[in-house]
């Protein structure tokens, strides 16, 4: 049976490998990002995410990977929002 983790962004409760683990990381001079875990193995606190800009606009909308991450401040969301456009970062 595999493990079942929630979309921050829709709050549906689904399979852990149909959604993407994100997990904020500590850049020093412009706070923190999103960047996704493709191995659901780098360290900390984890938020789980579908694949989708519907999930990743809801998210954001409710300031969900704050509250998720327990991360106090803004969160640098653009790499997450570039990878799930199809865009890549100059």
């Amino acid at each position: 049976m595999e493990p079942v983790r929630t979309c921050v962004g829709c709050r549906a409760r689904t399979t852990r490998s149909s959604l993407l683990r994100v997990v904020a990381r500590d850049l020093v001079p412009t706070g923190k990002v999103l960047v996704v875990d493709e191995t659901a193995s780098l360290p900390g606190r984890g938020a789980w995410l579908h694949p989708s800009s519907e999930c990743f606009q809801t998210a954001v909308t409710r300031r969900a990977f704050g509250r998720a991450l327990r991360v106090e401040g803004s969160l640098d969301t653009s790499t997450l929002e570039n990878r799930l456009n199809g865009t890549v970062n100059p």
